[in-house]
């Protein structure tokens, strides 16, 4: 009996491994997408680039990340999810590692913005989404929640870390601690990650029902994806949901994730103390978002956008001021933008599954988080521009809170009622609610 077997036959379900293991996945490719936000000084400082060019690497790898996440959902239905997973890990290594090598800032958006990007954008949001439709029938906002957390959790675990070894050691170190992070899961992965329960004698987790699984014909992944696109865009909500995301994309890992350290120090607050405050904002957003996904399964998606998107807002008007109010003051703001950080995204994928179907919800969410991401680069480059030519992030942050007033308007206007909804086949998904 193999040790998968074997586990497969104790008293928990296998679906909870593969859970796990899928947090353990998003943790580092988050803690890895999350160093930029370390590393622009100390590498602005080396090579004399301008904070622009670095946040143009950033904002290629931002929009890579997003683009990548609709064919990774079909990818993960033509080759499976374990050898997606393992390949993604492997190119996101490969990147990182050969940044210790670069001269010249062409590398950097090569490496980082382009390896990186296409690596980071498979081990993604669109992967949990997936990995939570094939493995639970009961739980599905709840699991969503904590896989969506994890973003928070490896900024939590990663960049306190990290600016302390950069402090100490350079910037190289602290990217080479990170490439052999991505190799030491990858054993992990390839070991025990399983693609459905199928292969190990299970049904979904909470599923009693005796039927069959009946898995859909594989089709060129392109030519679906691009097809879900096209009919997509010919309905409001579609325009609704990728209008809000990209500007929670854009006040998230665009703005704070990219420049809040660059701007702490901006202000005389060291490097290692401004990653704390990520890493505070990584421990109340795992609750903000574990406690959303839960909420999302009994409250009225709509409304909570509509709250999260305000409060987000309103903090990110009042960040300029915190840096008045010493450091305490940005700690509040750490606190109070931390719970909401992505506690967006389960409601938003409750939603993409009652506007186009539960069985779409993968290909439909994944061009939904490339609306995101592309929000994200956004950010990523607008503010890196706007503090270069206007010596400051105080318009980049209030204009970024002006946006979030606007989306919590936005999706209001998204339609909550449940309907079918075809995009020429029923592509792999990945749905917090049933």
């Amino acid at each position: 009996m193999s040790l998968v077997s074997f586990l497969a036959r104790r008293s928990f379900h296998y679906g909870w491994l593969v859970a796990g293991l899928t947090f353990l996945a998003l943790l580092v490719a988050a803690g890895i997408r999350s160093a930029p936000g370390v590393l622009i000084v100390p590498l602005e400082q080396e090579f004399g680039w301008s904070r622009a060019t670095i946040s143009l690497a950033i904002s290629v790898n931002l929009i890579l990340y997003g683009l990548i996440g609709p064919f990774a959902a079909t990818l993960m239905e033509r080759i499976g999810i374990r050898r997606t997973m393992v390949f993604a890990l492997a190119f996101i290594a490969i990147g990182v590692g050969c940044t210790t090598l670069m001269s010249t800032s062409w590398q950097l958006v090569l490496l980082w913005g382009i390896v990186v990007g296409i690596g980071s954008g498979v081990i993604a949001l669109v992967l949990g989404a997936i990995v939570v439709n094939r493995w639970f029938f009961e739980q599905r906002g709840l699991v969503l929640g904590i896989l969506t957390a994890s973003t928070a959790t490896g900024q939590l675990v990663f960049l306190p870390v990290l600016a302390s070894i950069t402090d100490r050691f350079g910037w190289r170190t602290a990217v080479l601690g990170l490439t052999g992070a991505a190799l030491l899961i990858i054993p992990a992965i390839a070991l025990f990650m399983r693609d459905r329960p199928a292969s190990v004698g299970l049904r979904p987790f909470g599923d009693k029902s005796e039927t069959v699984e009946v898995l859909q014909p594989k089709v060129n992944s392109i030519a679906s994806t691009l097809s879900a696109l096209w009919q997509g865009m010919r309905t409001r909500d579609f325009w609704f949901l990728v209008g809000s995301f990209f500007i929670c994309g854009a006040s998230t890992n665009g703005l704070i994730g990219t420049h809040l350290i660059p701007a702490c120090i901006d202000r005389g607050i060291p490097e290692v103390r401004a990653a704390g405050l990520l890493a505070v904002m990584g421990i109340f957003d795992f609750v903000g978002t574990t406690v959303s996904g839960w909420l999302s399964d009994r409250w009225n998606n709509r409304y909570l956008l509509c709250w999260y998107y305000g409060l987000r807002g309103l903090s990110l008007i009042f960040l300029p001021f915190s840096f008045h109010l010493s450091f305490y003051g940005l700690s509040v703001f750490a606190i109070f933008y931390g719970l909401d950080w992505i506690a967006t995204v389960p409601p938003t994928v409750r939603l993409t599954a009652n506007a186009f179907g539960k069985e779409n919800v993968g290909v439909m969410f994944g061009w939904i988080v490339a609306g995101h991401q592309l929000g994200a680069a956004t950010a990523a480059f607008g503010a890196g521009v706007l503090r270069t030519w206007l010596g400051s992030y105080l318009h980049a942050f209030i204009l970024s809170g002006i946006l979030c007033l606007i989306a919590a308007v936005l999706v209001l206007r998204i339609d909550q009622t449940p309907r079918d909804w075809g995009v020429g086949r029923a592509v792999e998904v990945g749905g917090a609610g049933r």
